[in-house]
């Protein structure tokens, strides 16, 4: 009689935990009876009866990712290999449409993501499709959405992650950058040099203008020396221009031959120096001064 009794409570038991079930948080599980769907239940405690029913999946409502790696050729006839990125996750409110509708959305997704690539990419050289990597994902992410929403599914984000052509589009690809900035960098020099060299030549024209109006200044006010020496002279004297001039000239030349007697390190000059020499001095600076009277006339 106590066999019995207990192993009636073990039946009522088994059959008490078979027909309760737990379902965990972000996850929905599907119940069916007999076979035929009957309802959806959230996450939590549930009963249900033995043998009629049955948890057929729980699905989870987290965010799920799909990496795929696409090969396709551009417009110049590159073969690349795209890698996509899909963020999609089941809708809450479609939860049964996603379970019975499609049996395998992984598979789905990546024939209309490549669909999408392989449509896109061949009107667009290398480039461009560097260049165009956010309208392609948004492409993508598009027709996916609007895809994939029929079956209970609902995609976050597309992303190209990464356009990878061959090793040997890449070298030359770098080859190609290195021989422009080499170029830009020539050029760039050329430039640097060509205006360094205008402005030394605008330098050296200053320089020299400098120079020549210190020579005109220098020998501007060794006339006005002359002259001022020559007038002082005549009014001292009471000599007339031309003799007060030989005596200043011969004034320079006599200093002169005393410069040259004190100098440490002079080469040795042969001059004419006697009382005759003297006057054919004074005659010679006489003659050079009437030539240059007449040079003026």
């Amino acid at each position: 009689m106590i066999a019995f009794i207990v192993g009636i409570v073990i039946i009522i038991a088994a059959a008490i935990a078979a027909s309760l079930f737990t379902v965990e948080q972000q996850q929905v599980a599907i119940i069916e009876r007999f076979g035929k769907f009957l309802r959806l239940a959230q996450p939590g405690l549930h009963a249900r009866i033995p043998i009629a029913d049955r948890v057929a999946t729980r699905m989870g409502l987290q965010v799920d990712q799909l990496e795929l790696k696409i090969e396709t050729k551009t417009k110049d006839n590159v073969f690349v290999v795209i890698e996509v990125a899909v963020q999609y996750k089941v809708d809450p409110k479609h939860v049964q449409e996603a379970w019975y509708l499609l049996d395998e959305p992984q598979a789905q997704m990546e024939a209309f993501t490549s669909d999408v690539v392989r449509s896109k990419l061949p009107g667009m050289d290398l480039d461009l499709a560097y260049a165009d990597v956010e309208d392609m994902a948004l492409t993508i992410e598009h027709t996916l959405r609007d895809s994939m929403a029929t079956y209970g599914y609902t995609v976050v984000k597309a992303l190209v992650i990464n356009i990878d052509p061959a090793r040997e589009v890449k070298e030359a690809m770098n080859n190609i950058n290195a021989s422009r900035r080499n170029q830009e960098a020539a050029i760039a020099q050329g430039e640097a040099d060509k205006t360094l060299t205008i402005k030394r030549a605008e330098a050296e024209a200053e320089s020299k203008r400098l120079q020549g109006e210190g020579t005109a200044a220098q020998r501007k006010a060794i006339i006005d020396g002359l002259r001022e020496s020559v007038t002082q002279l005549s009014e001292a004297t009471g000599v007339n221009a031309e003799e007060a001039m030989q005596l200043v000239a011969l004034n320079g030349y006599t200093d002169m031959l005393r410069d040259v007697a004190a100098a440490s390190r002079t080469n040795t000059l042969l001059l004419p120096h006697s009382p005759s020499a003297l006057n054919d001095i004074i005659a010679a600076i006489k003659s050079a001064q009437f030539s240059e009277d007449s040079d003026k006339n």
